[in-house]
């Protein structure tokens, strides 16, 4: 199943680095979550744009996991070539990335 299914994004940016929130659409699914989007995993899915680090935060009571994306941005708003030069697209496409469906789901549309 896509990400999407299960949680939004948020995007923010200072300088180089990229800040993105993945917010469960129901708290229930926070667990599922956290197991499967790693920063391991993150970091893989945005080989070729990360060039640093990515560090995880869970913030378990409000249903989030957060990521910094530490040189996500080709240097910065301000020295970016980049047509997303502030990386709000990079929400979106943390949301395409593939989990294992919710036990007891068989993958069907949570909506």
């Amino acid at each position: 199943m896509k990400l999407r299914a299960l949680a939004h994004a948020r995007t923010g940016d200072k300088g180089n680095t990229s800040n993105i929130a993945l917010i469960a659409y129901d708290a229930a699914d926070f667990e599922h979550l956290a197991a499967h989007v790693t920063a391991e995993r993150v970091r893989e899915h945005f080989r070729g744009i990360v060039t640093g680090g990515v560090t995880r935060y869970a913030l378990p009571k409000i249903g989030a996991l957060n990521f910094v994306l530490t040189g996500a941005l080709g240097g910065g708003v301000t020295r970016s070539l980049a047509l997303d030069a502030h990386g709000k697209g990079l929400g979106s496409a943390l949301l395409d990335l593939d989990i294992p469906d919710r036990p007891g789901t068989g993958g069907a549309p949570l909506r």
